[in-house]
């Protein structure tokens, strides 16, 4: 398994995950030309996905999908409501009828089985995901403002997970936003902050050890450093040991983070 988050923040979203023979791309939402040059960075042809998961129709998601669409064929997979809200968008006219795949249960692509969850978020129907691949499990859940159970259920025993980390709560607050963005932040269907992905981990059931990736990190409410002491230390005061029940991986706007993953 190989987890490379290519980018992550408010300014666009991608994410490879390799698990088995599939490589499969979650959320396009930087060029086609750039999540081409980062995959290559991976050693991934653009050409070799196996096909793109869309989470949710924010542009920070899916403003590469016409390119990679057009130019490399790749089948989308996103909910119904999710392609109704596109098609509302003028990214939606790039995209060709039979890239189109409407997600509804789970899929497999190729060996890896896939099963998508539903978030609470501000968007149409917005989903994160869960994979396997033989004993292996990977899963993804950003841009969400609360932590359901079934959520929790979802993310559990994951050898690998990408969990957003968007906010400190002070900084958010304290910050130059409007108030009525500030809100929709810190709603239910806003956006995670830095405590409340370190309380879902240490209540989360989990393997011996998981890597976590901290990921859509805000660029003014939020600092990596803040994120992941403010994480640790919720962790550590809940008996777990850094590096070893969990480790802790940053996530940034203009490069890629990433973990070729081995089963220990």
């Amino acid at each position: 398994m190989d987890i490379q988050v290519l980018a992550s923040g408010s300014n666009g979203n991608a994410t490879l995950v390799k698990m088995g023979d599939a490589n499969i791309l979650v959320d396009a939402g930087i060029s086609a030309r750039r999540i081409k040059q980062e995959l290559a960075g991976v050693g991934v042809a653009v050409e070799d996905l196996d096909g793109v998961l869309v989470t949710h129709e924010h542009r920070d998601h899916v403003a590469g999908l016409p390119t990679l669409s057009r130019k490399y064929h790749l089948p989308i997979y996103a909910r119904p409501a999710t392609w109704d809200a596109i098609d509302r968008q003028p990214v939606s006219m790039g995209i060709p009828p039979e890239c189109r795949i409407n997600l509804d249960a789970s899929l497999d692509i190729k060996h890896t089985k896939i099963e998508p969850f539903s978030i609470s978020h501000d968007a149409a129907d917005p989903v994160g995901f869960s994979f396997y691949h033989d004993r292996e499990k990977c899963a993804l859940a950003t841009d969400l403002g609360f932590v359901t159970d079934s959520v929790k259920k979802a993310l559990a025993l994951s050898d690998a997970l990408v969990l957003e980390a968007n906010h400190d709560i002070d900084l958010l607050k304290q910050g130059s936003y409007p108030w009525f963005l500030k809100q929709r932040i810190l709603s239910n269907r806003g956006h995670l902050a830095n405590i409340d992905a370190g309380w879902t981990l240490a209540r989360l059931d989990r393997k011996n050890h998981c890597h976590v990736f901290l990921a859509h990190l805000s660029k003014e409410n939020n600092r990596p450093e803040i994120a992941e002491k403010t994480i640790a230390t919720v962790l550590t005061e809940q008996g777990l040991k850094l590096g070893s029940d969990v480790t802790l991986h940053i996530t940034y706007p203009d490069r890629t983070a990433g973990l070729g993953y081995q089963e220990e």
